[in-house]
């Protein structure tokens, strides 16, 4: 993680995503610009949150953990994004976990800061009632998403969402097979299974195996097979 206070590239993320009027005067100067790499952690679950994140570039993905050590994942986000909103409104402890997928820039500031000068910002809390009332709106698609489709749809809609991003090249649709039991989990199924799947999309030329990389051949009939439901 790389954290730094570039007024500049803020200013340009506020004005790419019309964020300027969002954030009162007396809190821009607290704003932060945050870098994550792939794989990185940017909230865990049940850790004290203390900040609220606007994603601006990348993809996240969140997920939780039950208390047998099972993980489920709920969405794959891309920007304009906000991370932690309902932490801070309610002072809790992080709800999920949230990870950088991809190359990662959060503009992020304090709850001590927000709760100083944006408490009483209608702009601000009105960005915040948007932004909640989406994701309770997506919510019941994604908690539902793993119980209602079979595996083979579950995979596809995964490989499309965590193997491609247009803001990062980085991301050429290739899921390294280390990575094969954490994608069993996120999805729901065992991995002896998830490689029965795996060699069927192979025989269907969707994807293939190679040099230690599950590699999408078809993107487009992995997009058909996932019947529009992807994780984001």
């Amino acid at each position: 993680m790389d954290v730094n206070q570039n007024f500049d590239q803020i200013s340009h993320y506020l004005r790419e995503y019309q964020l300027e009027s969002i954030f009162p005067q007396q809190l821009l100067p607290h704003l932060l610009l945050f870098r994550f790499d792939p794989g990185e952690l940017i909230c865990f679950q049940g850790e004290q949150a203390d900040a609220l994140y606007v994603l601006v570039k990348g993809k996240v993905k969140i997920y939780t953990t039950t208390a047998e050590d099972k993980t489920l994942i709920l969405s794959f986000k891309s920007p304009l994004e906000v991370i932690g909103e309902v932490e801070y409104v309610r002072g809790m402890e992080n709800l999920n976990t949230v990870e950088a997928v991809s190359v990662v820039w959060m503009i992020g500031v304090q709850h001590r800061w927000l709760k100083k000068y944006g408490h009483a910002h209608a702009p601000f809390l009105q960005f915040l009632l948007e932004i909640i009332t989406k994701k309770f709106t997506l919510k019941s698609n994604s908690l539902s998403f793993n119980l209602m489709h079979p595996v083979d749809v579950r995979l596809a809609s995964y490989l499309l969402s965590v193997s491609f991003d247009e803001s990062d090249s980085q991301l050429r649709g290739q899921l390294g097979t280390d990575q094969l039991i954490d994608a069993a989990h996120l999805i729901g199924t065992s991995y002896r299974h998830l490689n029965r799947v795996i060699q069927q999309m192979c025989i269907d030329g969707l994807i293939e195996r190679s040099k230690g990389y599950i590699v999408v051949k078809d993107r487009a009939g992995l997009a058909a097979m996932a019947r529009g439901n992807i994780y984001e």
